[in-house]
């Protein structure tokens, strides 16, 4: 395997592995933890060249940080040659799950954040959800300040909209946008993307397997014991027929490629252009060799194009359901991505 190529996040230096790690299913989401497994799978990504690992404080309460602070600790790496990025935002607890982006919390759960990784400094740091009882710009304000007092290198947000980007870009700079972008999900093509490269920030996809479905191995076993899978109506009645119908079509065009689906798709949302830092989770070590396999995938406009054509935007089906996002609903057949030229790739020229 050839090495991983780079890619520059944001215009403040961030230059991370073209494919990072999503950690959250190490502890939640996707069945029982299980700590063995997921360090493994955290060394295995981090031999094959992968540099940013994607947490948060919220992922199993804090269980997240410590599992990938431990391996960090135990693996004999230098700090500066991973990166990790976690959030804040979302707060589970006894009386359940709540947004808290109040500026007077943030330097309190940055350290907290920080000792369970066992880290000086993080190197990228998200807003989880934006609190609706607090205007983001307070909320990044606050972020900023860590920037400053040389605890947290980077800022980025998560599922935010156009107006909320434009606002925290106008306090800090923003390295990273962090949302849900796949073939399965490609509403933030209309606009958070454009408006994300006008603003000079880095786009960051996560479920960028469309959680799981796009791999092709997705069961109903799959389905029903997984919290977020089961609720989502894109698996579900209807829906799941229509998308399982559209993963079979992907692959097919992957056998022809010599490929599999789910490198198929990683592939595609790296061709989408070279400001893209896709984080595909796993809780199987076998599988991090197949996702990151996907960085050496040139797919061109030719390949692109069949893409369009086989697996068409318009033929997946359902909404999404996921905690506080701003966008929700699949947009109509006429608002959605009709050709490989929809979207301007971006190219970085510097």
């Amino acid at each position: 395997m050839v090495p991983m190529q780079r890619r520059q996040l944001g215009n403040g230096g961030l230059v991370t592995s073209a494919l990072g790690l999503g950690c959250m299913g190490f502890s939640q989401g996707y069945g029982p933890a299980d700590d063995a497994e997921s360090a493994a799978s955290i060394r295995r990504a981090i031999e094959l060249g992968v540099t940013m690992l994607d947490t948060a404080m919220s992922y199993g309460q804090g269980h997240n940080e410590r599992v990938v602070g431990q391996v960090l600790a135990g693996s004999g790496i230098l700090a500066d040659h991973v990166q990790v990025a976690t959030k804040f935002g979302i707060v589970r607890g006894e009386q359940g799950v709540h947004l808290d982006g109040r500026p007077e919390g943030v330097r309190s759960y940055c350290d907290a954040s920080l000792a369970r990784l066992g880290r000086d400094v993080i190197d990228l740091y998200y807003l989880h959800r934006v609190d609706p009882e607090v205007p983001i710009v307070e909320t990044v304000g606050a972020m900023a300040e860590l920037v400053h007092d040389g605890k947290v290198r980077q800022l980025g947000v998560s599922e935010v909209t156009v107006d909320q980007l434009e606002a925290a870009v106008s306090v800090h700079p923003i390295a990273a946008v962090q949302f849900e972008w796949s073939m399965l999900w490609r509403e933030p093509e209309l606009e958070l993307v454009p408006a994300a490269r006008r603003l000079g920030v880095g786009l960051v996809p996560y479920s960028p397997l469309g959680r799981g479905i796009l791999t092709a191995a997705l069961g109903r076993d799959g389905i029903d014991s997984s919290e977020f899978r089961r609720v989502d109506p894109r698996f579900q009645g209807d829906n799941l027929t229509r998308n399982l119908a559209q993963v079979a079509r992907l692959q097919q065009v992957a056998v022809s490629l010599g490929i599999t689906p789910g490198q198929l798709a990683l592939a595609w949302l790296l061709a989408q252009g070279t400001d893209i830092v896709p984080i595909p989770g796993t809780r199987r070590v076998e599988r991090i060799a197949e996702n990151i396999a996907a960085g050496d995938v040139h797919l061109g406009p030719v390949d692109l194009q069949r893409l369009e054509q086989v697996v068409p935007p318009a033929g997946w089906a359902g909404d999404r359901r996921s905690f506080a996002v701003p966008a929700t609903t699949r947009p109509s057949p006429e608002g959605s991505p009709a050709d490989a030229t929809a979207m301007t790739p971006y190219v970085e020229t510097t």
